[in-house]
């Protein structure tokens, strides 16, 4: 199964997130996928702009918890490190990278929205990051959303037990663009991509580079903080029993998959 599809259009390359029974979570097998089609369209000389979107009902639900709650401390602290390090990774590819935004974009989700360079959002999309309300801080992409929103609102999105949409996600420059009610945000990117692709292919670049300089400043060292943090955060008893909560369960000999 492709976790990722690829399509490509006026020197465009479309990356879609296929998981849609899990919303799009994001576990080994997802992760290995984006690094390996993000990579290929950041080296195929035919495609000037890389576009990415989730198939189903919404962009991403975040990290997989299915795969956090697995491991142990040492396992579970290395796939968020590793998510970390591929989300920062987005400001480096040589190509801009556009993000449409529909249904819902949610913890990692969320993250993973937010450090691309352009981030096209639907009005009625949800946007949140739980894992405050689940017993643990975000264990990566927060100096990069303060870098988009300020200090004060990243904060307050980090523990905010409740959503927004994306009229407020565009308001506070968590998005960049907010497509009408009746167009959807992967409809308005992909417009967007494509005059962005028809420019300058050098000049763009250059562009990019320029301010990806700012964007990435600290980034990689508060990402190893905020891991830090969250790997004490998950040996909190909160926090372990939120993760249980999506452990596999067995009944009657037969393992069950606890929903989301």
């Amino acid at each position: 199964m492709k976790f990722v599809t690829r399509d490509y259009v006026d020197k465009v390359e479309i990356l879609a997130m296929n998981r849609p029974e899990r919303r799009n979570a994001l576990g080994e097998d997802i992760l290995k996928d984006l690094h390996e089609t993000v990579d290929r369209a950041a080296n195929d000389k035919d495609v000037n702009v890389i576009m990415l979107a989730g198939n189903g009902p919404g962009f991403s639900a975040g990290a997989d918890l299915k795969d956090f709650s697995a491991g142990d401390i040492n396992d579970t602290f290395d796939l968020n490190r590793r998510l970390g390090a591929f989300v920062r990774s987005l400001a480096l590819v040589r190509k801009p990278i556009v993000c449409a935004v529909d249904g819902f974009a949610l913890g990692g989700g969320f993250m993973l929205a937010a450090s691309c360079d352009v981030v096209v959002t639907a009005p009625v999309t949800r946007w949140h990051l739980p894992e405050v309300s689940l017993g643990w801080l975000p264990g990566f992409g927060l100096d990069t959303l303060a870098t988009r929103v300020g200090p004060f609102a990243a904060r307050s999105l980090s523990w905010s037990p409740t959503a927004i949409d994306g009229v407020e996600a565009h308001r506070l420059g968590l998005a960049d663009i907010l497509s009408l009610p009746t167009e959807t945000a992967r409809e308005v990117a992909l417009h967007y991509a494509k005059n962005l692709a028809a420019m300058p292919v050098h000049a763009v670049l250059t562009t990019k580079q320029f301010f990806s300089t700012s964007v990435t400043a600290r980034a990689e060292v508060m990402d190893d903080l905020a891991n830090r943090y969250f790997a004490h955060d998950i040996l909190h008893e909160t926090a372990r029993t939120s993760l249980q909560r999506f452990l596999p369960k067995k009944t009657a000999g037969a393992e069950v998959v606890s929903k989301e």
